[in-house]
């Protein structure tokens, strides 16, 4: 089976089932749109910015880009990732390859390059393997290095159910009420120390998670926990 998912055939064909699903389930909800104002109002004047969301909640997200600046997704090379990438592709998302594992260096210098141009990076910050709903440097490292800011976007849906993956991904329904909420804006300053990169990933985290229990709220769900955060690793200098 794992052999029929690489070959190239298979892949497209499954791309096109998302992307039909994307757009049977978007066009079927009825949506509400909340605290995008500022992040409609930066796209229209052309200025980069990085939109983060949770791996649970990707499916959905081509849907909230309706904007005409270029948006590009850092992906995972992995044979998920590279059919996420594929699917995308068919909303006119670019791709950037890369993880924490592999590639890691270059896809930075890539998304800050589009953000120089003047684009936007899309980023799942707990992706691709977690732990769940927890923030990861990387994406804090990037907007100190471009100097542009990071949005939260969420989604939730009345009709849908939570799978029991890692990152609890909501697989939405037609036929119900949904909603699309964007978080205040965070922004990284460049001379940020240590300290103040922690400081920001934390925060970060805080209102990504903020405003998705907000959305599975409104939409009287249950909200999805994240996963129990990771301990410190021991300093080796200490006995």
């Amino acid at each position: 089976m794992k052999d029929l998912l690489k070959r190239e055939p298979v892949q497209r064909a499954l791309a096109w089932l998302i992307a039909l699903y994307i757009r049977f389930v978007f066009r079927l909800t009825r949506w509400t749109h909340i605290g995008d104002a500022e992040v409609v109002a930066r796209a229209a004047a052309g200025k980069p910015f990085i939109v983060c969301f949770w791996h649970g909640r990707m499916i959905l997200m081509p849907k909230f880009w309706r904007f005409a600046m270029p948006m590009y997704l850092l992906g995972s090379p992995h044979r998920d990732g590279q059919l996420i990438l594929r699917t995308l592709r068919r909303f006119g998302v670019g791709s950037i390859i890369g993880s924490s594992s592999k590639h890691g260096a270059r896809a930075l210098r890539e998304m800050a390059r589009v953000l120089a141009d003047g684009g936007a990076v899309c980023i799942a910050p707990d992706g691709p393997r977690g732990p769940r709903m927890r923030v990861s440097p990387g994406i804090i490292a990037l907007a100190r290095l471009s100097g542009a800011p990071i949005v939260p976007i969420t989604f939730s849906v009345e009709n849908g159910r939570v799978l029991r993956s890692w990152d609890r991904f909501l697989f939405a329904l037609p036929f119900g009420k949904g909603v699309f909420i964007a978080g205040e804006h965070l922004w990284i300053r460049p001379d940020a120390d240590d300290q103040a990169l922690e400081a920001a990933r934390i925060e970060l985290e805080r209102r990504l998670n903020a405003i998705t229990v907000e959305a599975d709220r409104l939409c009287h769900r249950v909200p999805v926990e994240p996963a129990p955060a990771a301990e410190p690793a021991a300093d080796p200098r200490v006995a």
